[in-house]
């Protein structure tokens, strides 16, 4: 019998930076290319919603360890979320997703490392 984990409730924006920032969690960015290039997360790994859709792993970093789902607002991050709870990964996302996240003034980088902002 094959059991499927479920997702836990949303967290905020500080909640998932502590986890993901000391490691207890991957930080996964579902939004796509130039939505990713113009600002995420320094600790975030990139998987687009549409990727995971079509049935791409995910990244090596997160083989293992549980999963915190982020996007522009939180919906495609529930949907990533509730996918990965779907294939037995312990997966939680964040409510108002990169825009939460910069509001609380968390950092946000862009591709080369410099200040990002959220498109």
């Amino acid at each position: 019998m094959f059991l499927f984990r479920r997702s836990q409730a949303r967290l905020s924006p500080g909640q998932a930076h502590e986890r993901t920032s000391g490691g207890q969690a991957v930080l996964l960015d579902v939004r796509e290319g130039p939505e990713w290039r113009a600002g995420h997360a320094p600790t975030a790994h990139h998987l687009p919603l549409s990727r995971m859709l079509a049935g791409a792993a995910l990244p090596p970093e997160a083989a293992g360890k549980p999963v915190v789902a982020i996007c522009r607002s939180g919906h495609r991050s529930q949907q990533a979320a509730k996918l990965l709870a779907e294939r037995g990964i312990d997966a939680q996302d964040v409510k108002g997703g990169m825009t939460a996240w910069a509001h609380e003034g968390l950092p946000v980088i862009d591709e080369r490392g410099k200040g990002g902002s959220i498109a």
